[in-house]
């Protein structure tokens, strides 16, 4: 038996303890700030299974895809403001992906990867950052940016 309180925790706001955040730096032109995103949340989708929500189905039975199964927040900075991110997202061991300016020139899964193996960790030249974990300390890692306009 339903209750009038059941159906008003079906239609209240639902807030995750967890935040997918996409850090990309200011200087982008607006093709690469698209490309870089969809890049940086494929690899957080693809090793995090929780993230993902269930499929959908339209009116009409057609399915599709599952998607994630909250917002994913998109801010921007200095190169500075991103190297201090990444370093903060190391400390903190949170599930990251990255996007180096190496990976513009390159065209394949492949080549990316030799991209960034090839350059050591502190001299990264970073342009894009995505992180996952719980709020507050997505929230400390992003210290410094500002949400994307």
């Amino acid at each position: 038996m339903s209750t009038e309180n059941d159906a008003d925790n079906h239609l209240a706001p639902i807030r995750f303890d967890t935040k997918i955040a996409v850090l990309l730096r200011e200087d982008l032109e607006p093709w690469q700030r698209l490309n870089v995103t969809a890049f940086l949340v494929s690899g957080l989708g693809s090793e995090l299974p929780e993230v993902v929500g269930e499929a959908y189905e339209d009116g009409d039975g057609v399915p599709y895809l599952p998607m994630f199964r909250q917002p994913v927040l998109i801010f921007e900075g200095t190169k500075e403001t991103l190297r201090a991110a990444h370093t903060r997202a190391l400390s903190r061991a949170l599930p990251r992906a990255l996007f180096t300016s190496d990976l513009f020139t390159t065209g394949n899964d492949r080549d990316n990867r030799a991209a960034v193996r090839a350059v050591g960790t502190g001299e990264l030249d970073l342009v894009g950052l995505s992180v996952y974990g719980p709020r507050n300390a997505v929230d400390k890692v992003l210290k410094g940016a500002r949400m994307h306009p």
